[in-house]
């Protein structure tokens, strides 16, 4: 029989975490696993996961008093096979993964939780009895893991040791290879991913208006709030610098884009847990100017794949874009280097091979 695998997809909204959610379902389906994505009906989710072939079942997911969503993950849990995996993202899905495998009576299905946030787990009742009952904790980084255990002394917290896994994100490439830079036009950076408050935007705008006399193009591509977008449009006409960005909308695979750039820029004012961008730039043998505000330290070295800037600095994130902008010997080193401790360390095969373990102790 085969292994099965349900995946808990949270959002309506497509980002990072879904991302990382439809590479392993693309990964075992492939392996020929009984894949199934369970969604909340939403289009700009469902959507990828049906372009692979991957089975889709909605569910509202709504949280702690959502009986509906228990009583439609007790029918399904008890017409899968032992061992099934359930993989999931928040605790609120994983109490009601707990109460439908309870409901079900089926302990021999295997819950798998990730954290994808720098935050303080929460110190009640509840809370705790969850963290304990997840069969196997996954943190995408030691700063996330770190920031969510100091809520308790090092003693006393909730998870047993043996439950808990650092595992750095992925991405589930079809290859990867040193992309050479464009040879034409000007220098040309790219910021790209969701385009929401805390991602720095502002930051970047405002750093670009100190480079006129530098030859660097700016290329903003994602999607977000339109309100949003506006008021970035608004401040870089302010700035005097709405002649230098190009607004993109992806429409298609990302990875083409960045062979389009020179180098890549992150900027984030959140702590954030992860970044799946950085690794597409390393994945293409790009360098790139980051904030690291979070756990960007653990996969990116200053000054050997990326240059380090302070959160909400403008004049030192400038400072770093100018010397990638006018060194190209410095961006296919330091491109060259990352690329290379992407396919050490942070390829798809070494997460798998991971991640096996855990899905299959």
């Amino acid at each position: 029989m085969n292994r099965q695998l349900i995946h808990i997809v949270p959002s309506v909204h497509w980002g990072g975490v879904e991302q990382y959610c439809l590479d392993i379902c693309r990964h075992y389906h492939g392996e020929g696993w009984d894949v199934l994505a369970v969604t909340r009906d939403a289009k700009a989710v469902d959507s990828h996961f049906m372009a692979c072939g991957i089975p889709l079942i909605h569910a509202l997911f709504g949280g702690y008093t959502d009986m509906g969503s228990i009583w439609m993950m007790t029918r399904l849990l008890r017409g899968v096979a032992k061992g099934c995996v359930v993989h999931v993202h928040r605790y609120s899905d994983a109490f009601t993964v707990l109460m439908a495998r309870r409901l079900a009576n089926r302990p021999d299905i295997r819950l798998v939780a990730t954290r994808h946030i720098v935050a303080k787990g929460h110190d009640n009742p509840l809370a705790r009895r969850i963290y304990s009952r997840i069969d196997a904790n996954i943190f995408v980084s030691r700063t996330a893991m770190e920031a969510f255990m100091s809520r308790w002394p090092a003693d006393r917290h909730p998870i047993p040791q043996d439950r808990i896994h650092i595992l750095h994100d992925s991405l589930n490439l079809a290859y990867t290879e040193t992309v050479e830079e464009p040879t034409r036009g000007p220098v040309t950076a790219l910021c790209h991913g969701t385009i929401v408050a805390g991602k720095g935007f502002e930051n970047v705008i405002d750093a670009l208006s100190t480079l006129r006399d530098v030859k660097i193009r700016l290329r903003i591509a994602g999607n977000g709030d339109p309100d949003y977008i506006d008021s970035l449009r608004q401040r870089a006409l302010a700035r005097g610098v709405m002649d230098l960005i190009d607004w993109v909308i992806p429409s298609g695979d990302i990875m083409l884009m960045i062979g389009e750039s020179h180098f890549g820029v992150q900027a984030s004012s959140r702590r954030e847990a992860f970044g799946l961008e950085s690794l597409r730039y390393m994945a293409c043998g790009r360098p790139q100017v980051c904030v690291p505000n979070g756990a960007q330290s653990e996969y990116l070295r200053n000054g050997h794949s990326a240059i380090f800037a302070p959160p909400a600095d403008s004049a030192k994130l400038a400072e770093a874009m100018r010397r990638l902008a006018t060194d190209p010997e410095l961006r296919i080193r330091m491109g060259a280097n990352a690329l290379d401790d992407y396919r050490h360390a942070y390829a798809w095969p070494h997460f798998i091979k991971a991640l096996d373990k855990i899905y299959t102790p």
